[in-house]
């Protein structure tokens, strides 16, 4: 039976506080990526850097490449929002802030690396440790996979964990089959026929037409996509005209299509771009539609999905591991599950004191004994991994 040393919990906080202080946002991390490449050097990894831009990849090979390889991924990126905690390791970047937990991701990632290389890889297997940059813009992923990071060694499964302030502190959510919902973003240009606001009859008014889009778009939803199956579409940006009294010639929406896949997936981009343009031409307007999927939904595997959830239960007790937690956000850890089979698990991160921020808010923040948490179910499912008998 593989020795593990225990979490050093001081290191793994004081980890996440300096990182917390210096956020970078998507392949802006410079700083970041610097710190996981020094510390696992001195760990002993083989580490390679600049991977799909400002990712770092360290390597633990316990029997000259002979065994099973597993990847686990911590991604490294901030959000651009402006932090407003009061907390002495706020943000010390302006419009900058890690306000989705992946300052605490990347603190893991470190103290699991660290936990590895103190133990003997059983079965000669092999750890690929992935710091991924850019998540927030769902290209870190995609820019890994194209500079190679699941080859040199080929990786067999690949794991990874997300601190979750929608489930308290001391528990975890695992479950097989879609855990994350794609993401698709849709841009749409309506165009009419401007004037004066008193005279509406002598125009083809876009902000009408807008309007009725909007409305129209939630159809989608309520009256052309399967009940069983789960499905978001949302305008979040409408913009049009420059003065209250003109009617302009254009409106702009942009906005966001969510999913679990199924048929209403495959179907989404044409019937959102039917409903649009026959809404516009009813009105005597036209429209553009460009319609842009940028990851596919998160889907674990059944059996890698029992690997992580005995893990999680050894660690927090079965009766804490959850096994109905999704969510309608998307994730491009999807792109490494697609070509591998794997597990993405959510560590309640909920702080025990007090209502929990939710995720992108100026005043998110986290229990940090999910550190240690996140911690030991990412090191005990590596472990577990690669002392399966069948994999």
């Amino acid at each position: 039976m593989t020795t593990l040393p225990p979490v050093d919990r001081s290191a793994l906080i004081s980890t996440r506080r300096d990182l917390h202080q210096h956020p970078e946002l998507g392949f802006e991390e410079t700083r970041t990526g610097a710190l996981v490449a020094d510390r696992l050097r001195a760990l002993g990894y083989a580490v390679t850097t600049q991977v799909g831009r400002t990712g770092v990849v360290g390597l633990l090979d316990g029997g000259g490449g002979s065994g099973r390889c597993v990847m686990l991924r911590a991604d490294m990126d901030a959000l651009p929002v402006e932090e407003a905690t009061d907390v002495p390791y706020r943000s010390r970047q302006p419009g900058k802030m890690h306000a989705c937990g992946h300052d605490g991701h990347v603190a893991i990632g470190l103290e699991v690396a660290r936990r590895l290389h103190a133990a003997r890889l059983p079965g000669g297997g092999v750890v690929k440790l992935a710091f991924q940059p850019a998540e927030e813009i769902a290209a870190g992923a995609q820019a890994m996979i194209a500079a190679g990071v699941l080859e040199a060694p080929r990786v067999d499964a690949a794991f990874g964990i997300h601190l979750w302030n929608d489930l308290p502190v001391g528990t975890i959510g695992v479950m097989p089959g879609p855990v994350m919902a794609s993401v698709d973003e849709f841009e749409i240009t309506i165009l009419g026929r401007g004037g004066h606001a008193a005279a509406p009859h002598q125009t083809v008014d876009p902000v009408l037409i807008a309007a009725h889009v909007v409305t129209g778009l939630q159809s989608l939803i309520s009256r052309r996509r399967n009940p069983f199956e789960e499905g978001v579409v949302s305008v979040t940006q409408l913009a049009a005209g420059h003065a209250f009294n003109v009617i302009p010639g254009r409106a702009d929406l942009r906005g966001t299509v969510r999913t679990f896949g199924g048929k209403f997936y495959d179907e989404a981009p044409q019937l959102l771009e039917e409903t649009v343009k026959g809404i516009a031409g009813a009105f005597g307007g036209s429209a553009e539609v460009r319609y842009r999927r940028l990851c596919k939904p998160t889907v674990n595997d059944e059996r890698m999905t029992r690997v992580m959830a005995d893990a999680a239960a050894d660690i927090v007790g079965k009766g804490k591991v959850a096994s109905g937690v999704r969510t309608m956000g998307g994730e491009d850890m999807s792109f490494f599950l697609a070509q591998v089979p794997g597990c993405f698990a959510f560590v309640g991160s909920a702080p025990r004191a007090g209502k929990a921020s939710p995720h992108h808010s100026p005043t998110f923040d986290i229990d940090e004994e999910s550190l240690v948490i996140g911690t030991e179910l990412l090191t005990r499912t590596a472990l577990g991994y690669l002392t399966m008998s069948t994999p």
